[in-house]
C-alpha cells in the first residue's frame, strides 16, 4: 500500500468509492426520515439533536475513508475487502437510526460506527508498513482511532446523564486525531480527487432529498390528496434543490485546497453542507404533510423545517466556496439570502419565498453578458 501521487493526472473517483457513497446515503435517508417524523410528532428539538448526532457518525466515517483513499487507494483485494467491512458497518449504523432517534438508544449505531472505524485502523496499519516516509503519521492515525473507539464502547456503559456530555467529548477527540496525526509528514491526498468526492456526496445527498420529497408527494396523491397546492410544493421543492445544486457546483473547488489548514476547514465545514442537504428532504416531506393536513403540522414549524436547513446550507457554501475567492456580489448576497430564508416562516408561504430567494441567488451569480 504505497502512497499515491498528490499531482497524479486524471485522478477520479472509483466505482468502489461510488458504491461506498451509495451505501452511506442509506444511513442519511434513515436519519432524514427520523427527523421528518420528529417534526410532525411535535418533537422537533429532540429530533434535531438526534439527527445531528447520527449525522456526525455518518459524516466522520465517510470523511476519513475519503481522505485515506485519496492517499492510499491501491484497489487490491485486501483494500476492497476492508472497504466491504466499512460498508457493512454503515448498514449496521443505518439499521440503528430508528432506535437512536425514537428512543435515544445508540447501541446499534455505536457498534456499526466502531466496526467502520476499526476497519479503518487496519488500513492505516497497512499504510504504515508500506510507506516508511509517513509511517509515524499512519501509526498516529491507527492509535488515535483505536483509543477513541474504546471510548465509544465505554460510553455505552455510562449512566444516562453522562451520555450526552461523553458524546461531545468523544466528538472532539475524533476531530483532533487528523490534526494531530498530520503534523510532520502529511498524507499525499489529491486536491482534485477530494473536491470531486465531496461534490459527488453532496450530489447524492441532494438526490436523496428529491427522492424523499417525491415519495411524499406520491403517497399523498395515492391517498387522494392531489391538489394545486401539492403540485406547487413539488415545483417549489424542485427549484430549491436545483438551486442548491447550482450554487455548490458553480465553480470548480480544487484550487481552494491549497494547504493542510485550508483542507481541514474544507473537510470539517462540509458537515454543515451535508447535514443541511439531508435535512432539506425532511423539510419538504413536512411541507407535503402540511398541504395534506396530516398530523396537524403547524405552518410555522413546517416552514422552519425547510428554511433552516436551506439557510444553513447557503452559509456553508458561502464559507467554503465563496469567501475564499475574495470580494464579489455573491459574498454579500449569500448571507443576506440565508437570513431572509431563515426568517421567511414568519411571513408565511415560506416554501415559495425560499424557492424565489435561492433562485434569485443563482441569478446573481450568473456571469454578466458581454
Amino acid at each position: 500500500m504505497t502512497a499515491r501521487g498528490a499531482n497524479e493526472a486524471h485522478r477520479a473517483a472509483t466505482p468502489l468509492e461510488l458504491l461506498f457513497d451509495l451505501c452511506f446515503v442509506v444511513a442519511v435517508a434513515q436519519a432524514a426520515a427520523g427527523l421528518h417524523h420528529a417534526v410532525v410528532e411535535h418533537h422537533a428539538g429532540q429530533g434535531v439533536l438526534g439527527y445531528a448526532m447520527v449525522f456526525f457518525a455518518i459524516w466522520w466515517a465517510w470523511m476519513n475513508f475519503t481522505w485515506f483513499a485519496s492517499a492510499y487507494d491501491t484497489d487490491d483485494t485486501a483494500y476492497r475487502v476492508t472497504t466491504l467491512v466499512q460498508i457493512a458497518g454503515a448498514l449496521v449504523l443505518a439499521a440503528g437510526v430508528g432506535q437512536a432517534l425514537d428512543h435515544g438508544d445508540f447501541t446499534v449505531i455505536t457498534y456499526g460506527y466502531v466496526l467502520m472505524r476499526l476497519a479503518m485502523v487496519t488500513q492505516w496499519l497497512r499504510a504504515a508498513k508500506a510507506d516508511p516516509e509517513r509511517r509515524r503519521t499512519a501509526l498516529r492515525y491507527a492509535a488515535g482511532i483505536t483509543l477513541v473507539q474504546i471510548g465509544w464502547l465505554v460510553r455505552l456503559a455510562l449512566p444516562q446523564q453522562w451520555l450526552l456530555p461523553a458524546f461531545f467529548v468523544l466528538l472532539l477527540a475524533e476531530i483532533a486525531v487528523p490534526a494531530l496525526a498530520e503534523r510532520g509528514a502529511t498524507t499525499p491526498w489529491h486536491p482534485g480527487h477530494i473536491a470531486e468526492r465531496y461534490g459527488l456526496f453532496t450530489l447524492i445527498v441532494l438526490g436523496e432529498s428529491i427522492l424523499a420529497a417525491t415519495n411524499a408527494v406520491r403517497s399523498a396523491i395515492d391517498e387522494g390528496h392531489g391538489s394545486v397546492s401539492l403540485f406547487g410544493v413539488a415545483a417549489a421543492g424542485l427549484v430549491i434543490v436545483f438551486s442548491l445544486w447550482w450554487l455548490y457546483f458553480d465553480k470548480p473547488a480544487e484550487d481552494l485546497l491549497t494547504s493542510l489548514n485550508a483542507s481541514l476547514r474544507w473537510g470539517y465545514g462540509h458537515l454543515v453542507i451535508f447535514a443541511s442537504a439531508g435535512a432539506v428532504g425532511a423539510g419538504l416531506e413536512v411541507a407535503v404533510d402540511l398541504r395534506t393536513g396530516a398530523d396537524g403540522v403547524p405552518e410555522f414549524a413546517a416552514g422552519m423545517a425547510t428554511a433552516v436547513p436551506v439557510a444553513s446550507y447557503l452559509l456553508g457554501v458561502w464559507a467554503l466556496h465563496v469567501l475564499p475567492r475574495g470580494r464579489s456580489p455573491l459574498a454579500i448576497a449569500f448571507p443576506v439570502v440565508a437570513v431572509l430564508v431563515a426568517v421567511s416562516p414568519l411571513a408565511g408561504a415560506s416554501l415559495y419565498v425560499t424557492a424565489v430567494l435561492v433562485g434569485l441567488l443563482v441569478l446573481v451569480g450568473l456571469p454578466s453578458p458581454r
